[in-house]
């Protein structure tokens, strides 16, 4: 009988974490049950064009520090291409694979339920910088990104101080602070904004004009992308929107630090941390998580488990159904804001 052949994929955006996943499944999917494991190159789009690399022990020796994914990916949804759906199924078929395992965010793991529910042999590998996927308490990637953030405040304390100024830190979060919550506590930040709690800009101005009068003479803001005022939308680069419905993003710190310089009349200078967030070679927790969740879900195609994402739950790695993972977006616990807001001012 000839051996399982397993696909794997990344999609969504890349995060640092992703090639301790498929290491550990190309390992133990060969060392401990005989299969054989196919690399789709570029995400989703890639399945639909039948592009793969078979893995072995050699192509994925030394890639754990590695960020990034040797696998590429891509923002393509099938469900938005035509005949979207049974393309997929049909190369599943070409490809004769048994098993497909599927490591994305909250769009990647939607489409591996679609599929799943369609027949196919779907596993599904919690993926996102946000950490906003509600199946798993975190992801790996979120922990490298925070300490990319940290390090950056830290290194901006030191500037703003001297200058006496204002610095505005714009960081990743669509719809959840997290990033921008837990770097800033980290950081010291002296004021956090996040999309699950509007604010109003002439209490930030007001913040920071308090915080001077007691004698301090600059001030740390972290912003997430996603950050919001009860008067306006989101601040867009772009109206366009990729394939799964989502605009993009960013430009809130610019429009804050110009607001809150003429408002305050504090020198303000504006950093947008952008994709460093999410590049360059993961910590030691994302490359360990990340090796847990790919064994999980290797483990899972060895008993024939499939419909399922392996998640963190607390200190233990569980499968849950795929419906279950992206029934809502994971958005901060407010009662860790309220510590942060301790500090504000």
């Amino acid at each position: 009988m000839a051996a399982k052949r397993v696909g794997i994929l990344t999609g969504g955006g890349d995060c640092p974490g992703l090639n301790a996943v498929i290491r550990a499944v190309t390992r133990k999917g060969i060392d401990t049950y005989g299969f054989e494991v196919i690399g789709v190159l570029g995400g989703w789009k890639g399945m639909m064009e039948r592009k793969s690399m078979p893995l072995d022990l050699n192509a994925v020796s030394g890639i754990l520090p590695k960020g990034g994914t040797i696998l590429g990916t891509s923002r393509t949804n099938p469900y938005n291409e035509e005949n979207g759906e049974a393309i997929v199924i049909e190369s599943m078929g070409r490809m004769k694979l048994d098993a497909l395992i599927a490591i994305g965010g909250d769009d990647t793991i939607g489409v591996a339920h679609k599929l799943s529910e369609s027949g196919l042999n779907l596993i599904g590998v919690p993926k996102t910088i946000d950490n906003d996927l509600d199946g798993t308490d975190q992801t790996f990637g979120f922990d490298t990104a925070i300490n990319i953030v940290t390090e950056a405040l830290d290194r901006l304390h030191t500037t703003a101080e001297s200058h006496h100024r204002v610095m505005v830190v714009e960081v990743m979060g669509r719809h959840a602070g997290w990033i921008a919550v837990e770097a800033g506590i980290a950081g010291g930040a002296d004021m956090i904004l996040i999309p699950e709690e509007p604010f109003d800009l002439n209490a930030v101005c007001e913040s920071i004009k308090k915080r001077h009068k007691r004698g301090k003479t600059f001030s740390i803001m972290v912003v997430a992308e996603g950050a919001t005022t009860p008067d306006e939308g989101l601040i867009l680069q772009s109206k366009e929107k990729d394939a799964f419905g989502h605009v993009r993003l960013g430009g809130i710190g610019p429009v804050l630090g110009e607001e809150i310089e003429k408002r305050t009349g504090f020198e303000t200078r504006v950093t947008v941390l952008g994709h460093v967030q999410r590049g360059g070679t993961p910590t030691a927790f994302d490359r360990v998580l990340g090796t847990r969740f790919g064994i999980a879900a290797i483990d899972l195609v060895g008993v024939g488990e499939f419909g399922k994402m392996v998640a963190l739950r607390g200190t233990e790695i569980v499968a849950i159904n795929l419906k279950d993972a992206v029934s809502k977006l994971r958005t901060v616990d407010m009662r860790l804001y309220d510590i942060a807001k301790v500090f504000f001012g």
